[in-house]
């Protein structure tokens, strides 16, 4: 098993963000098209706008339109790590995002992460250094099949509480 080390980018934050939302760190495919999620077949940016019956806007800066206007952050919780291709089991020697920084930035009210290990990781790396928990969502890889599209989009649906609401 090969590992390369690889770097999250930065967050996608503005000040009117409410939300923020974590996966574990960027995958290849992510890496190469430049934006988190970027494998076209994952169901990601496609529950973001259902949450808000859009349409995926595809086109970067689109994407990055639809977190401002929905008040969205978008980040890692692993700033840097080893691993094999986008396998999250193969992870070695992680290193946390300062999410505290987010926080610093923006209003954020709620933080979920997106799959189990970006759960573990955030619950054992970051949460003990920001001292604010998260809300665990399955992940929207394809490599998570048991979860329908529709299921996802009902577990995605606290993001839009969240961010709709005027706490």
């Amino acid at each position: 098993m090969e590992l390369e080390r690889v770097r999250s980018f930065e967050p996608v934050i503005w000040p009117e963000s409410k939300v923020l939302i974590l996966g574990t760190v960027p995958s290849p495919k992510s890496r190469e098209v430049d934006i988190n999620y970027g494998n076209p077949r994952n169901r990601f940016w496609k529950v973001i706008a259902a949450l808000w019956d859009e349409e995926d806007p595809i086109a970067r800066d689109r994407r990055f339109d639809l977190l401002r206007r929905h008040r969205l952050a978008l980040w890692d919780v692993l700033e840097s790590c080893s691993i094999n291709g986008a396998s999250d089991s193969s992870i070695k020697d992680p290193v946390p995002n300062d999410i505290g920084r987010v926080l610093r930035e923006a209003p954020i009210k709620a933080i979920f992460t997106t799959g189990s290990t970006a759960t573990k990781l955030y619950r054992r790396l970051c949460e003990p250094a920001c001292g604010v928990g998260c809300v665990g969502l399955p992940s929207t890889s394809p490599a998570n099949a048991a979860w329908s599209f529709e299921r996802l989009c009902e577990a995605y649906q606290p993001i839009r509480t969240m961010a709709d609401s005027e706490l």
